[in-house]
């Protein structure tokens, strides 16, 4: 027979204990309305995920747990599993000590008014962005099962199900029929598909249906792609949910291989291109409405970095969210100010020039006696770009918009940004999208009419900081940077085994002086959206004080 399986992939906020539950509540209220035999809720659903130090505080654990008993109190027939904090002490939920053993990332079996089992996540992530050794005890009952609609289930949480013979294979050894996987798993790209795929093999491997369901949304700098799934036995997709969208589904899961199921909905995977912009329109919709701004601003030179930046804002936000400042210096050429005019218009948002060469000039006067027979350099580039990031702070702070930061991973690898300057703001969309994605993205957006001016594309990228400045200047070819970077920053590699891929010496061993010694600046820069597998932050954490520089032998 099928088990009747609900999920609801929802947006859920950490620390909003009140307003995470009163979703859990409207999601059983839903399931039960459906006649579902279980519902399945995200990793950490209660909390949110990731509470990272939130987790040390003994008062935030047991708020927590009053939410989870107050929602059991709310139980039915219907089984109800959610993500939650425990303690650690036995096998309960809550602990009667005075000091607790420490606290474990939970899924908590609710049915009939009450928590009716508990399960303690088993293997705990200590790579990338997770540092879950540091918060968590180890479950110690893998292998434990439930019967829910007359059906042997094994519950678990997340990486337990990543690991060939973690405890849902266990499960699966010991009779369970289904497997019932909470999480809360992060966006890269192509990670749906991976995640997809390995999900597939544990389902043959185990000879078991597979229910995967995800968390949505955005989390500062992480983005949860949803795509939660529903596998049978023989690894077949019976439901898909979309992508970077709350969905609530109801699947009859089969319990036995040789059973015949009506297939879901099956929502397709999101080609490359288009998966990306919508995690970054995600991420950045969802940190501004959960910390409360309701409008950015934005510098536009012109350039493409600050038009991909001013689209995805319009998109994530709304035209009439969105405030777009040009602010010429002698520098600047007038077509960077009619690209960015021709932008605002097909974006609908507003747009205004602020002139910024008579504070540049005063910065100038008022250093001359110090200044006095120097050349120009970088010092009086770096002046513009920080009466720019002045005059940004200065609107944010009168009319309330945040400051979006413009800059791209090629830059901020490098270093070719000014600190309290272009690098100014509360939230960097771009921060780990490659320059070559960057224009990748402006022609995704295009293809159904012009939004982003094709000169904007077109013409050679330029600070526009002295007469006739190029970004090529002082950088290789961003194709020739991207390929570098891509392999030293993502994947690791030396500087002997880039070169063997057939990258010039002198050019690699640049590139990488300039991304070691820039590490200072991006400890200082906004944060933004996660999509790839090694961000700058909590995925690539490297001392700013290091002597260490890879050579070539």
């Amino acid at each position: 027979m099928a088990l009747k399986v609900a999920g609801a992939q929802v947006n859920l906020t950490v620390g909003d204990i009140a307003g995470n539950e009163e979703l859990i509540a409207e999601a059983m209220e839903r399931a039960t309305a459906a006649h579902a035999d279980v519902l399945l809720l995200p990793e950490l659903a209660i909390p949110g995920y990731p509470p990272e130090d939130l987790v040390l505080r003994r008062d935030f654990v047991e708020a927590n747990i009053t939410a989870l008993r107050r929602l059991a109190s709310q139980s039915g027939e219907m089984t109800t599993v959610v993500g939650f904090l425990d303690f650690a002490s036995g096998r309960g939920i809550g602990a009667d000590d005075a000091q607790p053993r420490g606290v474990a990332n939970a899924a908590a079996v609710l049915a009939d008014g009450e928590v009716t089992g508990v399960y303690h996540k088993v293997l705990l992530p200590n790579y990338g962005v997770f540092d879950e050794d540091r918060y968590f005890v180890v479950g110690t009952d893998p292998d434990r099962l439930w019967e829910i609609g007359g059906v042997p289930v094994g519950v678990s949480v997340c990486e337990d199900i990543w690991v060939a013979d973690g405890p849902p294979s266990l499960q699966a050894q010991r009779g369970a029929k289904v497997l019932l996987n909470i999480n809360a798993s992060p966006f890269h790209r192509g990670k749906a598909a991976e995640r997809e795929e390995m999900l597939a093999s544990r389902a043959r491997a185990d000879g078991a249906s597979v229910v995967y369901l995800n968390l949505v949304g955005g989390q500062d700098e992480l983005v949860f792609d949803g795509a939660s799934v529903v596998i049978g036995p023989d690894g077949r997709v019976l439901h898909r949910s979309p992508q970077f969208e709350e969905d609530f589904f109801v699947v009859d899961v089969p319990t036995g291989a040789d059973e015949e199921t009506t297939p879901g909905t099956i929502a397709p995977l999101l080609a490359p291109t288009e998966e990306v912009y919508r995690a970054l329109c995600t991420g950045l919709a969802d940190y501004c409405r959960k910390n409360g701004f309701d409008s950015v601003v934005i510098g536009l030179s012109g350039g493409i970095d600050s038009a991909m930046t001013a689209t995805i804002a319009a998109d994530a936000l709304g035209p009439g969210s969105v405030w777009g400042l040009a602010m010429p210096s002698r520098f600047s050429s007038q077509h960077s100010i009619d690209d960015a005019r021709a932008l605002t218009a097909n974006l609908g948002i507003r747009f205004d020039v602020i002139p910024i060469d008579g504070v540049f000039s005063a910065h100038l006067e008022a250093l001359a006696g110090v200044f006095t027979d120097t050349e120009f350099g970088i010092a009086e580039e770096n002046l513009q770009a920080r009466a720019r990031g002045a005059t940004l702070m200065a609107v944010s702070n009168k009319h309330g918009p945040m400051v979006l930061a413009t800059g791209n991973k090629s830059e901020m690898a490098v270093g070719y940004a000014t600190l309290y300057g272009d690098m100014v703001g509360g939230y960097s969309i771009l921060k780990d999208v490659f320059k070559g994605l960057v224009y990748e993205l402006a022609r995704w957006r295009n293809k159904d009419g012009e939004v982003i001016p094709q000169n904007t594309i077109d013409k050679a990228p330029s600070a526009e900081l002295k007469p006739e400045q190029r970004d090529s200047d002082s950088l290789p070819p961003y194709e020739v940077l991207d390929a570098i970077l891509e392999r030293y920053i993502e994947n690791d590699m030396g500087l002997a085994e880039i070169v063997a891929d057939g990258y010039d010496p002198e050019v690699v061993l640049g590139v990488a002086r300039l991304v070691d010694r820039s590490e200072y600046k991006r400890r200082q820069a906004a944060p933004g959206v996660k999509i790839t597998t090694k961000a700058f932050g909590k995925d690539r954490r490297l001392p700013i004080t290091n002597r260490y520089r890879p050579s070539i032998p």
